[in-house]
């Protein structure tokens, strides 16, 4: 169910995508253009012709695109006989079924417990009126105490996820300490990022046709033309994503805010004012958890859909209005190497660097340390010096600088494309 302005969009395609991902099977859809109504959302005609469509089709929910207050909620499932619940309760649904992490489940406990404090006070104020579909039980609460046990929830729920948090943040200085840059799959949901990761990753991580099946980050070490990069696949963004979510998945977004480098996985096998859209969803919500500086390479994916000529046409209609983009198949693995290379161009902070060293003793402790992490081209050793050829990020060659200084070596430094 849906209610729009003339100007808006009809969303009830994605709205159908939303409800067969959390298991629903969709028996009806309504739309109605009008102004919002206080009571209802709908107006008081359409909802007895909601009512008479759930009669009829024994419908058992009733989805609405749209944000439900309390009060609309309340009224709808007295008319209909049925809950009645919105896209965030939905998209609140279908992540509750695909959690399969601690943090992911914790993540989404709080997003909706957080949810359930905004509408606590009015949600028990009417159920004391009497019980409804969505409403049930909550006439026995005080609402006083009832929100105090929620905000109880929401305290120890942050609680287990700071620790978490604490530990990813080890985990990514580690990371940052051996020298590896750091990119992060960001796009729509159901763009392709899994695709693209089990093709850049040799991985083999789930991938199908619903929305959502990436809910925590997956990171792991590849290699192309003898350097290593550390890959992330993060969760995929949709429209309105509400402010709770992206806030109780601040964690898992973190990975893509601390990132080297951001690659946006588009579908171009859609139509391009969807298209658009979604770019623009994925730049916003990049933007609104505050990774609008790190570079981005916009991979163009499943072009394996469409035949070259409309592949080249929608590439001229979208080339200004996508950032560095790559036409791509994640599937059919084409055209990877051309991203490859565009990583590169992104990346030229890359140092290559080499240094001698008298071998001694204390030179030893620094030659497994380069090695372990770095990207060593050659090592050589005469009598009484040993030579080393390595790639690494600016920070850890500056470390190796100082220390070769310390042992009375010499370093060299030359930048990479």
């Amino acid at each position: 169910m849906q209610r729009r302005l003339n100007r808006e969009a009809s969303s009830l395609p994605e709205l159908r995508r939303l409800a067969e991902s959390a298991g629903y099977t969709v028996v009806a859809e309504m739309e109605q253009t009008r102004r919002p109504d206080a009571r209802y959302q709908l107006g008081a005609g359409k909802v007895e012709e909601l009512a008479a469509l759930v009669k009829e089709k024994g419908a058992e929910k009733v989805l609405f695109d749209n944000p439900l207050r309390a009060i609309q909620a309340y009224n709808l499932a007295k008319a209909t006989g049925v809950e009645n619940i919105d896209r965030f309760q939905l998209i609140l649904e279908i992540f509750t079924k695909r959690a399969t992490t601690t943090e992911a489940q914790l993540q989404i406990q709080l997003a909706t417990m957080k949810n359930e404090l905004k509408h606590a006070k009015e949600k028990v104020r009417l159920s004391k009126r009497g019980e409804q579909p969505g409403f049930m039980g909550l006439g026995a609460y005080e609402a006083d105490v009832y929100r105090e046990a929620i905000k109880k929830q929401v305290h120890t729920i942050q609680k287990k996820l700071r620790t978490i948090r604490e530990k990813r943040v080890l985990h990514r200085e580690r990371r940052a300490e051996l020298g590896f840059f750091s990119i992060s799959l960001a796009g729509y949901t159901n763009a392709g990022k899994s695709s693209l990761f089990n093709a850049l990753a040799e991985e083999t991580t789930r991938v199908d046709n619903a929305l959502f099946t990436t809910l925590s980050t997956t990171t792991r070490l590849i290699e192309f033309s003898k350097r290593k990069f550390l890959l992330t696949d993060t969760v995929g963004f949709i429209d309105r994503l509400p402010l709770t979510l992206i806030e109780a998945f601040h964690s898992t977004l973190e990975e893509t805010i601390y990132a080297d480098l951001i690659i946006l996985v588009v579908d171009i096998s859609e139509p391009t004012e969807a298209i658009e859209k979604k770019n623009n969803t994925c730049l916003e919500t990049i933007e609104r958890i505050g990774a609008s500086n790190v570079p981005v390479i916009t991979a163009l994916n499943k072009t394996d859909k469409l035949d070259e000529a409309e592949i080249a046409r929608r590439f001229e209609e979208l080339k200004e209005k996508t950032k560095n983009p790559i036409l791509i198949s994640a599937l059919k693995r084409t055209n990877l190497d051309a991203l490859r290379e565009e990583i590169f161009k992104k990346l030229e902070g890359y140092i290559h660097a080499s240094f001698t060293i008298p071998l001694t003793n204390e030179a030893m402790p620094l030659l497994s340390r380069v090695h372990e992490e770095a990207d060593v081209k050659k090592t050589s050793y005469t009598n009484n010096a040993v030579q080393m050829v390595f790639e690494s990020n600016r920070e850890f060659a500056e470390k190796v600088k100082k220390r070769v200084v310390e042992l009375n070596g010499e370093f060299k430094t030359e930048s990479q494309p």
